[in-house]
């Protein structure tokens, strides 16, 4: 992978802003390899990603911040910087379902997905000769009525031990206490069916098929204290039909929500992802 920095913007529209983010790079023969642009008309709100050659750059990140930073107040942006070559640090949480899980430690261990994920967080111990197999730190953290607010105190310490740049509920079957949220907002990720509102609770593929639906789907999220309700960053579908069992349904369940939440993280960690108000903007 070429060694690129990822400069993220969003800000009012106006005249003017890809001119001179474009001649600030110019200046200091910056090599752009890929540029994206939105204008939202609804917000008036304009948003852009440009990934830049790190070699054609003569200064690290921290002169990049300091000689883009008047122009980021010239244009009231919201903006970051970041570099390919730092990997993002991920916590992978799950409870004792394993496909997700096994399916991003199958992408990270095969380089599919730049990132580093520094552990795994469950509260159960069903997948720990998985995940250790991987050689990645397994914490077990039983999380019940009486000891739900210790457990994500020890939670919330382990997210800030390894310094995580997001956290990944994988198939993690508990609600986050609303202070995780608001605390890691922006930061950690969600899958679910795609069948709510409509079949909420448990066993939503009975439910679905009692009513003969037609498609099936996943959706990839970030987490807000309103339940699954969360800016979204992927959604995708498949179409089934009467013939196609619960066990059908289910399996094929399983293969939407794995494909979306990779798809959903790759685009976090490779920050192609803005949100703004309850949505987002991603660039492909």
């Amino acid at each position: 992978m070429e060694h690129t920095y990822r400069l993220v913007i969003s800000c009012p529209d106006r005249v003017g802003i890809v001119a001179k983010v474009s001649n600030f790079l110019s200046t200091y023969n910056g090599w752009i390899t890929e540029a994206s642009h939105h204008s939202d008309t609804q917000t008036g709100w304009f948003f852009m990603r440009h990934e830049i050659k790190a070699s054609s750059i003569p200064f690290g990140l921290d002169q990049f911040r300091a000689a883009f930073e008047p122009i980021a107040r010239e244009f009231n942006m919201n903006w970051h910087i970041a570099d390919s070559a730092r990997p993002k640090k991920v916590i992978l949480m799950c409870s004792k379902e394993s496909h997700c899980v096994a399916d991003l430690l199958h992408r990270w261990h095969s380089k599919e997905i730049n990132a580093e994920i520094v552990a795994v967080i469950s509260n159960h111990d069903d997948l720990r000769r998985m995940v250790e197999w991987h050689e990645i730190p397994y914490h077990h953290i039983p999380v019940s009525r009486d000891n739900r607010d210790e457990a994500f105190a020890e939670i919330d310490g382990l997210i800030e031990g390894y310094d995580t740049d997001v956290v990944v509920l994988a198939r993690y079957m508990q609600i986050l206490p609303a202070g995780l949220c608001e605390k890691y907002a922006g930061k950690v990720i969600n899958i679910h069916h795609s069948f709510l509102p409509s079949f909420a609770g448990a066993r939503p593929y009975h439910q679905a098929y009692s009513r003969g639906v037609k498609l099936i789907g996943a959706t990839c999220h970030y987490v807000t204290q309103d339940l699954d309700e969360g800016p979204i960053i992927e959604q995708d579908v498949i179409r089934i039909s009467h013939s196609d069992s619960i066990d059908d349904m289910v399996r094929l369940g399983k293969d939407v929500e794995k494909n979306v939440l990779a798809r959903g993280l790759r685009s976090h960690i490779e920050d192609r992802v803005i949100t703004y108000e309850n949505k987002t903007v991603v660039f492909d």
